[in-house]
């Protein structure tokens, strides 16, 4: 077989292009990375990034840097990690609501499919429905035959118009088709405190948020939005175990890169990830937060933000969700 020049030339030019990303993820991380949190610290995302950015500090050797960049549900920071260098040294723990809703709900300066490079999807916190100790349903049948003997007079609360509770609720109406009204908080402790003084008469929020009030008898629990139950609460049943598979609603935590991070830097970065997503100590810290953790391929993760934000467009156009775009 004869080789032409030319084609020689090429071949070396290519594998001379691709020496300095080779060579850079060999030695990856070689100085600290800075993992973005879009949201202030103390919340689950928050406690995520933290116990994992610090497994991969003592796996890696080099410090990896929580920076807290809250504001917008989350948007501000994941535009933060969109700008950044694509060098794999500013990353970002972002979750459902800035990666899948909010470009549907809002004008924002990134497309997740373009501008950011998904790295794995971290993990999965199941939404719960509860409601106040004054509500006489024990379960979600008898809330559903409530809602439909009084329309338009039981009230659910969520943590701001747009956030994953907020379209939780709509995604119940639509599926359970009853008339519950929507009272949007800032954020999600107003609105726990006004469904323990029974102002108003349930909510979908994260497992963590809820879980000291329902152990403590403050609130009832309805049904769990994740496929199985929640070792943290066995005794609460799933949506689809009480006939309502298409209720599957959890929140969920990814990590993202800026776009034109190279390949070869991205599966660095998951195989670092992954590897401290599977310590034991890891995932014991994080079940306690409800969290369940999942480490999945950066293409899988891709197809996975695309699906969740078809989702979620199309609950936010049948319940006619007003939007700001």
């Amino acid at each position: 077989m004869i080789i032409s020049r030319r084609l020689l030339v090429e071949l070396f030019l290519g594998l001379f292009l691709l020496l300095p990303s080779a060579v850079a993820a060999q030695n990856f991380p070689a100085k600290p990375i800075k993992l973005i949190v879009p949201f202030p610290a103390g919340g689950p995302n928050d406690i995520i990034a933290r116990v994992i950015g610090q497994r991969m500090s003592e796996l890696s050797g080099q410090p990896v840097l929580i920076d807290n960049r809250g504001g917008q549900g989350g948007v501000l920071g994941t535009d933060a990690v969109s700008k950044a260098a694509p060098d794999g040294y500013t990353i970002a723990i972002s979750s459902a609501g800035a990666l899948a809703i909010s470009p549907s709900m809002e004008r924002v300066a990134y497309d997740t499919q373009t501008d950011l490079t998904p790295v794995t999807l971290v993990a999965t916190v199941p939404e719960m429905l509860v409601v106040a100790t004054n509500v006489p349903a024990k379960d979600i049948g008898e809330l559903i035959a409530l809602a439909k003997a009084q329309p338009g007079k039981l009230n659910f609360a969520s943590s701001g118009p747009g956030s994953l509770p907020h379209l939780a609720g709509e995604l119940f109406k639509l599926t359970a088709k009853i008339d519950i009204v929507h009272v949007p908080y800032r954020g999600a402790a107003p609105a726990v405190n006004d469904l323990l003084g029974q102002q108003v008469q349930m909510t979908f929020l994260d497992l963590p948020v809820l879980l000291p009030q329902v152990k403590a008898g403050a609130l009832r629990p309805i049904a769990m939005g994740s496929a199985e139950r929640a070792p943290t609460a066995p005794e609460v049943p799933t949506m689809a175990e009480a006939g309502f598979a298409d209720l599957r609603i959890e929140n969920w935590y990814g990590m993202v890169a800026p776009k034109g991070t190279p390949k070869e830097i991205v599966r660095a970065l998951h195989a670092l990830a992954t590897k401290a997503m599977a310590d034991p100590a890891v995932k014991e810290k994080l079940s306690q937060q409800g969290a369940t953790l999942v480490g999945d391929e950066p293409e899988h993760f891709r197809a996975f933000i695309a699906d969740e934000t078809k989702k979620w467009a199309k609950v936010i156009k049948d319940a006619g969700v007003e939007t700001a775009k």
